[in-house]
């Protein structure tokens, strides 16, 4: 996820869900903006394409949003997959009609929402986001102190792994992530090295395996997450969250050192589309949920082998009183 007040979470491999990939190429100085959205000029074709961020958290907007579009309203819905930011340029050039979960991308707003006009937000979706460092909950208990930075570099060599060498190891998803961990690694003087498990999947297994061996981790991780509910686990308190430091970081990112920021999270449209879809975008801008709705959702698909459809039917069973307050009035 890029987060910018620059944070992001990354991208994880699609679990149980089918998406239409989508390859983004650079367009030099070409202005992609004023093309139209495919909805648009579908003339009223009842079609809708969602973009489907690529972590599960955002997978479950979007496998709830498509079954109702599909089960309810009648509409065909097409997903994509594509990367945060990539994903901006799709839905400013109409190749997506709504982004459901953004984790808050001022440059992309201020471009896109601002000043081109080809992106209308769409509210939020419901959900807080946050994203920071974590350590599993059965040592935390046995070492409290470990849930302040400023006690890490007592732990670092219980942390250490052959990964990080001599240092302790503070593991991340991906490499495309972009996140603040090195840079507060090195600003906060701390003994650490930063491991790449390589998606959110494989981050997710590995929490999973260190667990089962009641293991000490230290992990950037984030909320809401599902897999809270079978790794109980505790964040560790950084240097308090400043917009003095996010501007600092906005600059230059190798300043950040201070804690990630609380977000809540937003929907954005194409802008063509929000005034031209009709039923499907007022449904879209009414969906409104939970963390616990979403993690209910996630838990289906990256833990119970679920399809994203199969959870998706399985949470709009048993929650019509949420739902069907997005339906628009006919």
């Amino acid at each position: 996820m890029s987060r910018k007040r620059t944070m992001t979470i990354g991208t994880a491999a699609l679990a149980g869900t089918a998406v239409l990939a989508l390859s983004l190429s650079a367009c030099g100085k070409a202005d992609m903006t004023k093309q139209t959205s495919p909805f648009a000029a579908a003339k009223g074709s009842k079609s809708v394409t969602l973009s489907v961020q690529t972590w599960v958290g955002a997978q479950s907007n979007v496998a709830v949003a498509k079954y109702l579009l599909e089960h309810e309203l009648g509409y065909h819905v097409d997903t994509v997959q594509v990367d945060e930011i990539p994903a901006w340029d799709a839905l400013s050039q109409g190749r997506v009609d709504a982004i459901l979960e953004d984790w808050g991308h001022p440059d992309q707003e201020k471009r896109y929402v601002k000043d081109k006009k080809t992106i209308t937000a769409g509210g939020g979706n419901g959900v807080t986001g946050h994203i920071g460092w974590f350590v599993p909950k059965y040592w935390a208990d046995k070492h409290p102190e470990v849930a302040d930075w400023k006690n890490l570099n007592k732990f670092a060599k219980q942390l250490r792994t052959s990964e990080s060498g001599n240092k302790g190891q503070l593991m991340d998803g991906s490499p495309s992530y972009v996140t603040n961990d090195k840079a507060l690694v090195k600003n906060l003087k701390l003994n650490y090295e930063v491991v790449f498990a390589g998606s959110e999947a494989a981050q997710i297994t590995q929490i999973q395996q260190f667990a089962k061996e009641k293991k000490p981790f230290l992990t950037y991780w984030y909320e809401p997450q599902w897999l809270f509910n079978q790794v109980p686990m505790k964040e560790v308190k950084l240097p308090k969250y400043t917009d003095a430091c996010a501007a600092k970081g906005a600059k230059d990112p190798k300043s950040i050192d201070c804690a990630y920021p609380t977000t809540p999270l937003q929907k954005f449209f194409n802008t063509e589309f929000a005034k031209k879809g009709g039923s499907a975008a007022a449904f879209l801008k009414n969906f409104k949920w939970t963390k616990d709705d979403q993690n209910e959702v996630s838990e289906g698909i990256a833990s119970k082998g679920l399809t994203a459809d199969e959870a998706a039917k399985q949470w709009v069973d048993k929650h019509p009183d949420v739902w069907k307050k997005w339906l628009p009035k006919k």
